[in-house]
């Protein structure tokens, strides 16, 4: 791996194959499993400095450096590499494409071994606990037993808290970003109304479409609509306003406003990475994700959690906002757990995860660094 000052360098992804029979929550298995993965630095001697990277939706494992021959860095390689708040010269980092994703790890493009075509909708039904269930074979593979952390933003917040829960003795800290305990009902219509505009696409077929044919329309408006939802008013105002592309469009369906083509680029630019049955599996994970469970009761699901863990909310976020990270925190803390909660001033919706903040970046840092 080549070094350069502020970044991992050139980076290689790795795939962990297991042969054993992966089970779901729900039952179901598939006969085997394929994990896509990257690492950056060294793990210790002790084997306890490895830091878990747990992406979004939208995201997968590439999240810092560069692949060979690329301009774009990872995902998150503003805050990850040598002197960063997530420091490659102290801790192993490790990121995983989740369970069901499209970008190397089995999920429903993949191929069932069993009829030699594409699992698609066969691929069983994927929860969040199923993910988190795949990244720990992961790290038995690699030799990992304690994490110093677990970290994600929205989704992959989501994973860090099923984390703590379902392997409590693992992960010494716990980092929640922008996330939330339980999925509302507003995020599930948003959601219900980017699975149907993949539904209702005619290249969809019940999602039996082709590699060269998939539902291209439907899955751009999909990301079009979860895009805005990461965004904020104030945000896109200071981004856009209202500047036009062109005084006259010329036709009703050409774009006329910069933040018109800025959501169809989003879109375009989505579908030429992304597989649509991977968003409908990721985004029905989303909306079953409820820790409250069927009591309502949050502190029922946290009390077994050994780490210690800080939850940030983002004062702009409307998907997940602040109020939603705070109860996590204040139902740790009823339990008498090590918790703690901060909110960073941000104009930039849900996204202020992913971006760059001396504030924020100093919180990370000295929440991985404390004893």
């Amino acid at each position: 791996m080549e070094s350069v000052e502020g970044s991992v360098g050139i980076v290689s992804p790795q795939d962990f194959i297991s042969e054993e029979p992966f089970t779901f929550l729900n039952g179901e298995s598939i006969s085997n499993l394929t994990i896509r993965y990257e690492t950056y630095g060294s793990l210790n001697e002790a084997k306890d400095n490895g830091i878990l990277i747990c992406h979004a939706l939208s995201g997968d494992h590439h999240c810092a450096g560069f692949h060979e021959d690329a301009k774009k860095p990872g995902w998150w390689d503003n805050i990850i590499g040598p002197g960063k708040p997530i420091d490659t010269e102290k801790y192993f980092v490790i990121s995983s494409n989740c369970l069901g994703g499209c970008q190397g790890t089995t999920g429903p493009a993949s191929i069932d071994p069993s009829t030699s075509e594409p699992y698609n909708l066969k691929f069983p039904r994927l929860t969040i606990a199923d993910m988190v269930k795949a990244q720990k074979l992961l790290l038995d593979h690699l030799g990992i037993s304690t994490l110093h952390a677990a970290i994600g933003g929205s989704m992959g917040g989501m994973q860090a808290m099923q984390w703590m829960i379902q392997y409590p003795e693992i992960p010494q800290k716990v980092l929640i970003l922008a996330s939330t305990a339980r999925q509302s009902t507003q995020a599930i219509a948003f959601n219900e109304v980017g699975r149907t505009a993949i539904h209702q696409d005619p290249a969809w077929h019940h999602g039996n479409y082709t590699k060269e044919k998939p539902p291209a329309t439907g899955l751009s408006i999909a990301r079009m609509m979860a895009h805005i939802t990461y965004l904020s008013n104030r945000g896109l105002e200071t981004k856009f306003g209202r500047d036009r592309r062109k005084q006259d469009p010329g036709h009703l369906t050409d774009v006329e406003f910069e933040v018109e083509s800025y959501l169809r680029y989003q879109g375009q630019s989505f579908v030429n990475r992304f597989d649509a049955n991977t968003y409908l599996y990721f985004s029905k994970a989303l909306d079953t994700f409820d820790l409250y469970g069927p009591e309502n009761d949050l502190t029922q699901a946290f009390k077994e959690v050994q780490a210690k863990v800080l939850a940030i909310g983002f004062t702009s976020d409307w998907l997940f906002p602040p109020e939603e990270n705070q109860q996590i925190i204040q139902a740790l803390l009823k339990l008498g757990k090590k918790a703690s909660y901060a909110e960073i001033e941000s104009e930039l919706g849900h996204d202020s995860f992913l971006l760059e903040s001396e504030h924020y970046f100093n919180t990370v840092r000295a929440f991985l660094e404390i004893k």
